[in-house]
């Protein structure tokens, strides 16, 4: 079993996400309505991310909000084939 909390598997999650897509903290902060400092301080653990945070990531990923808590491999493993680098436009909230 795997013994990262959820906080740390969401963090690692999304910076998955993010390199499978080629997005940056800034595309994450735009399609969440915050800033990117405050991407980068829920990232580093200096904050947390929000309940409402993961139903919207969820979204902009394209995937089920279940799927982006269990962590990176699962998370990736769910995105949309047009959601990956390389592969169509990225997935937009």
């Amino acid at each position: 079993m795997d013994s990262m909390h959820t906080s740390e598997r969401l963090r690692a999650g999304v910076t998955s996400l993010m390199r499978a897509t080629g997005q940056t903290q800034s595309d994450i902060a735009l399609a969440l309505g915050v800033d990117q400092t405050q991407v980068s301080r829920r990232q580093t653990g200096r904050a947390a991310w929000t309940l409402d945070d993961c139903d919207r990531l969820a979204a902009h990923f394209g995937i089920d909000v279940l799927d982006l808590l269990a962590g990176p491999e699962r998370a990736c493993a769910r995105l949309p084939r047009t959601g990956r680098r390389g592969r169509g436009q990225g997935v937009r909230a």
